[in-house]
């Protein structure tokens, strides 16, 4: 309806543990925090108009765009890319607020679009709008990216991580323990996946899926069966990243955070040497993170190619480092009629 006052929110996400195996079928624990984007305004009209606080430029685009990479400026095309992709039949002139730091591995740009189609008028179940928010991320930034950032932002909620399933596209909470600080620290390089070798990762697992099979549960030995060296390291990373998430999620429930942490640094040195995604400012931030006391275990997180290391902790471990962030409820939106 023409007129309505909407307010829409999403957050960010930090992934725990399994990274690079969610276009592969498997397994990631990441959370919902509360660091979140906020899109709040009128619906109606043929355009979407949003301004940013954070940008110096608004957003403005036609319900009949095209081609959301045409888009100026930059941040507008994920907005493009939700219109693209939805089609609403009414426009919206608004405001974007955000606490969600832009090119940090948090998910920026996923908050972005599951707000944007809420306050669009989004009507349908959340897989759905994963789905229509994943699409619209591809065809804004022309990476491949997966589904887990846009599931996380809808379907997290407080106190709680989410064991998700990429086979299937199940998810499953798993309840913090109470004793825990999870704090994420960006390491000063800004990450743009459009600039790095995502795309081609994603084509090595690739080959070495259509090589061996879905690497979901295989035995760890069945990536040396693989004669290139490239595909055997990246399928090595999958199998047992997939491994290590089962039993992440297995160690939280009991309570047992040191074995959850030694898990997120086997996960990082996976990352760094055989999925060769790390740099070596994150190696270099990670290793600082570990020597402190308290620090249980800390890893990229993300695709990697810089952004942002997340770490878990006792309390007070890492006071005044980074963002103490909380596993959050997932998007919302409440409309006011008009």
């Amino acid at each position: 309806m023409s007129g309505q006052r909407v307010r829409a929110r999403a957050p960010g996400r930090v992934n725990l543990i399994g990274d690079h195996t969610d276009y592969a079928g498997g397994l990631a624990v990441p959370m919902a925090i509360d660091l979140e984007t906020v899109v709040t305004g009128t619906r109606g009209g043929g355009r979407v108009h949003l301004r940013s606080a954070n940008e110096p430029l608004p957003a403005d685009v036609p319900l009949e765009v095209a081609d959301p990479v045409a888009v100026d400026p930059p941040w507008a095309r994920y907005l493009a890319g939700v219109v693209a992709e939805m089609r609403p039949p009414l426009g919206f002139t608004g405001e974007v607020s955000s606490t969600v730091p832009v090119g940090s591995g948090l998910s920026s740009s996923a908050a972005l679009e599951v707000s944007v189609a809420l306050a669009l008028g989004y009507e349908g179940d959340p897989l759905g709008l994963a789905r229509l928010c994943q699409r619209a991320e591809q065809r804004a930034s022309g990476v491949p990216s997966g589904i887990m950032d846009q599931l996380t932002s809808i379907l997290g909620r407080a106190g709680h991580a989410l064991v998700i399933d990429f086979a299937t596209l199940t998810v499953t909470e798993i309840g913090l323990p109470p004793d825990i600080e999870i704090v994420v620290v960006h390491s000063g390089q800004p990450r743009a996946l459009a600039g790095s070798a995502y795309a081609d990762r994603r084509r090595d697992v690739e080959r070495a899926i259509a090589e061996l099979g879905p690497l979901r549960d295989r035995p760890a030995s069945d990536a040396d069966t693989l004669t290139d060296p490239v595909l055997r390291r990246r399928a090595r990373h999958v199998i047992g990243e997939n491994a290590r998430v089962l039993d992440f999620a297995g160690a939280l429930a009991r309570g047992e955070l040191r074995e959850a942490g030694a898990l997120m640094v086997e996960s990082h040195r996976s990352l760094r040497d055989d999925f060769e995604v790390s740099t070596p400012v994150l190696d270099e931030l990670v290793a600082r993170l570990l020597a402190a006391p308290g620090v249980l275990g800390a890893r990229l997180t993300g695709a990697g190619f810089g952004g942002c290391v997340v770490a878990l902790g006792e309390p007070g471990a890492l006071a005044g480092e980074g963002w103490h962030v909380h596993a959050s409820d997932g998007a919302t939106v409440t409309v006011e009629g008009g």
